[in-house]
């Protein structure tokens, strides 16, 4: 590992992350603390979408119907580490000026930088996988469309992409915030014709042994984990707190700080309620009524009215399912630039970056359904999820070294107790992979 940054500290990047987008929006430097803060809302909120992409819903209603109330507890875990991890990402960049991927590039070898570079593309690809599944199966719910014909045209959301880049981030962000209401509001109408018991709510917050102690739950919840703490969600928000346009000073950026903070936090917080409401909705729907075996997100979609004996519920569902899957296909555009453009110093023009890493995730949809049917797209759902969470330790560990460096980040350095929790934090990564691995590779 080299000594330092490749220029000196408080130097900005001569290529300066998400290039023109970089300070592009506007702030307060005045006025009231809400007002200032709603200047800054929109980075954390993106960020939010890639915590109940369609790869959440796959692992929550699994683990709802099979376990009950049981996983709620891996969900706020997970939930805690985000907001860690993202807060982490938000001072890395708007501390150094360099995004995560910028950061790895120049403190690692070459040999290293790349070995990271293809872990963080295979995360990438997974969550892809998981958005072209989720989209095409609401294409399917609401229109009747074939699963390998809404696959597909999964592929033609690169002209939404150029439409909004065209129109500044903005109009990224609006259309994020957008979306994530309507998941919002038909969570919060599902739950409210679901009726789950209070009680019963609350003690799944509490963490049980068997999450550890069964395989087939401690599976679901590294799915869950890797479905929530996302690895491609640390250098998307080490990029985009930085397009706001803040003093680069230091006391411009400790404002800026507790800002993005404020932001990832509350839109966190909403990414929680709907994960946790998937979960909850399907422990009190499947799991109570005995169907403890779905899985799939067009078996739930089935169940979900005659259950709840509500006809709009299935509708809603399938509403929200589409309205995350467009939603990722953003997020997870501007990650892969963010990813290519700091490790490789590569641009490809965004239709052509979106055109490959969707292709490459339809590819393995079409192979899978032509040869298991629409249910083997279940699977490989759960296992996209389980392929993300194998990828964090390579996100997470050289974040939080790079965040713990005083060399590297001067006076914005984290304090010994969070750089504990941190390191806490990737060391149960870590090893909750490891205990995966080990059950994989034994049929354990």
């Amino acid at each position: 590992m080299r000594d330092g940054w490749a220029w000196r500290a408080g130097t900005e990047a001569a290529e300066p992350s998400l290039g023109a987008m970089n300070a592009s929006v506007p702030v307060r430097t005045t006025g009231s603390w809400p007002r200032r803060l709603l200047a800054f809302l929109g980075p954390g909120y993106m960020v939010s979408v890639g915590y109940m992409d369609p790869g959440n819903w796959a692992t929550d209603i699994a683990g709802g119907a099979q376990f009950g109330y049981t996983l709620l507890a891996v969900i706020l875990l997970s939930n805690l580490m985000a907001v860690v991890l993202q807060a982490l990402a938000a001072r890395l960049g708007i501390a150094t000026g360099r995004d995560l991927a910028q950061a790895c590039r120049d403190a690692y070898s070459r040999p290293v930088g790349i070995a990271l570079w293809l872990a963080c593309e295979a995360a990438i690809i997974a969550c892809d996988l998981a958005e072209v599944i989720g989209t095409a199966i609401a294409l399917k719910l609401l229109f009747g469309l074939p699963l390998l014909l809404g696959a597909v045209l999964t592929g033609l959301d690169v002209l939404l992409i150029l439409l909004l880049m065209r129109r500044g981030f903005r109009a990224l962000e609006a259309f994020v915030i957008a979306l994530l209401t309507i998941i919002f509001v038909c969570f919060a109408l599902q739950i409210a014709m679901a009726a789950p018991p209070v009680r019963d709510v609350l003690a799944g917050f509490v963490p049980s042994t068997k999450i550890v102690t069964d395989p087939a739950a401690l599976y679901l919840a590294i799915g869950i984990l890797g479905a929530t703490v996302m690895p491609h969600n640390l250098y998307l928000h080490s990029s985009i707190v930085q397009t706001r346009a803040y003093p680069r000073d230091e006391a411009g950026k400790r404002s800026a700080l507790r800002f993005a903070v404020a932001d990832s936090t509350i839109a966190l917080t909403l990414a929680l309620f709907v994960n946790a409401a998937i979960l909850i909705m399907a422990a009190k729907v499947f799991h109570g009524s005995g169907h403890a075996g779905v899985q799939e997100i067009e078996e739930a979609h089935a169940l979900l009215s005659p259950l709840l004996g509500v006809g709009l519920a299935s509708t809603l569902f399938a509403l929200a399912l589409l309205a995350s899957g467009l939603n990722s296909t953003v997020t997870a555009t501007l990650a892969g630039q963010i990813v290519m453009e700091g490790f490789l110093h590569l641009r490809l023009p965004d239709w052509a970056r979106r055109l490959v890493t969707r292709g490459i995730a339809i590819v393995p949809v079409v192979v899978v359904t032509g040869l298991y049917g629409d249910g083997g797209t279940a699977k490989l759902l759960v296992l996209s999820q389980v392929v993300l969470s194998m990828q964090l330790p390579f996100a997470v560990i050289p974040l939080v070294r790079f965040v713990s460096d005083k060399n590297k980040m001067g006076v914005f350095v984290i304090p010994a107790w969070l750089r504990i929790l941190s390191w806490a934090i990737a060391a149960v990564i870590v090893v909750l992979n490891l205990k995966l691995l080990a059950d994989t590779l034994t049929g354990g």
